[in-house]
């Protein structure tokens, strides 16, 4: 199993944060760019992957009283994650993004996971910036 975990301050409150993350219809602007998520019946959804070509069958929860979002395969349990936002005061959050994947023989290398995870929260800022900027 490997597991990797990435966080960021983002200059929005937690609820947010929270919002812009866990809404399925907005979710592909800060997913990886190779993935684009089709809901389904709740709590499941289609997640199709542009390098393979293939979908798979996720499940996806957003706890909203905890700001937490959990996803993970639906038959294969082949990986897994998290998103937690926390307020840290000032207006801010932290938004902590965590993949575990149960698979070794699948499971990307580290520094492609790094990567990923980091551009993910650049585009989720970035989205929360533009939600704001729509707002005010």
């Amino acid at each position: 199993m490997s597991e990797h975990e990435r966080s960021r301050t983002v200059a929005a409150l937690p609820e947010v944060v929270f919002e812009q993350a866990s809404d399925v219809g907005q979710i592909d602007t800060w997913l990886p760019r190779e993935l684009h998520v089709r809901p389904g019946e709740p709590p499941g959804v289609t997640v199709h992957d542009d390098d393979t070509g293939r979908d798979a069958e996720a499940l996806l929860r957003a706890r909203r009283d905890q700001l937490r979002l959990e996803w993970g395969t639906r038959e294969d349990a082949r990986y897994g994650g998290w998103l937690q936002v926390e307020g840290i005061g000032g207006g801010a959050s932290q938004v902590t993004v965590h993949l575990s994947f149960f698979d070794e023989g699948h499971a990307p290398a580290d520094n492609e996971v790094t990567v990923a995870l980091d551009e993910s929260l650049d585009r989720l800022a970035e989205q929360v910036r533009l939600r704001a900027d729509r707002a005010g």
